[in-house]
């Protein structure tokens, strides 16, 4: 995930963001050293005091466990990351059901795509060629 910052955001937050979701997806495994605060600053173009509170965070949600002379590490308790795993998905989930709300969707028709979409199918019209 690139580092882009949004101005309505503090940037510590976003930063923690970005490397919740490299552990979420993986990126950085359980158990795996995460990069020195000095070296994910400069990746991010941050502060490196920026970065310390991001880290601090995700140490405060058990992410990120500190070593004392070995850095940080990624927490190896596959439960706590399996659960941040499916919060994550169902917040993108609500996200999706409330812009097709938007759109003037139905409860009904939101599942019927959610349906076609997971037996593979492209929903009505998305094959169609714009005229």
């Amino acid at each position: 995930m690139p580092w882009r910052f949004q101005s309505d955001t503090p940037i510590y937050l976003q930063a923690a963001e970005v490397i919740r979701l490299r552990i979420l997806t993986g990126e950085y495994p359980p158990g795996s050293h995460v990069p020195s605060v000095r070296d994910l600053a400069q990746e991010a173009a941050v502060n490196p005091n920026t970065m310390q509170r991001a880290l601090s965070l995700l140490e405060e949600q058990g992410l990120l466990c500190t070593q004392r002379t070995a850095g940080r590490t990624v927490t190896e308790c596959d439960e706590r990351i399996r659960f941040l795993r499916l919060k994550q998905a169902r917040s993108y989930v609500t996200a999706c059901r409330r812009q097709l709300a938007r759109l003037g969707f139905s409860s009904e028709e939101i599942q019927a795509m959610l349906r076609e979409w997971n037996d593979g199918a492209a929903p009505d019209g998305e094959n169609d060629k714009e005229e």
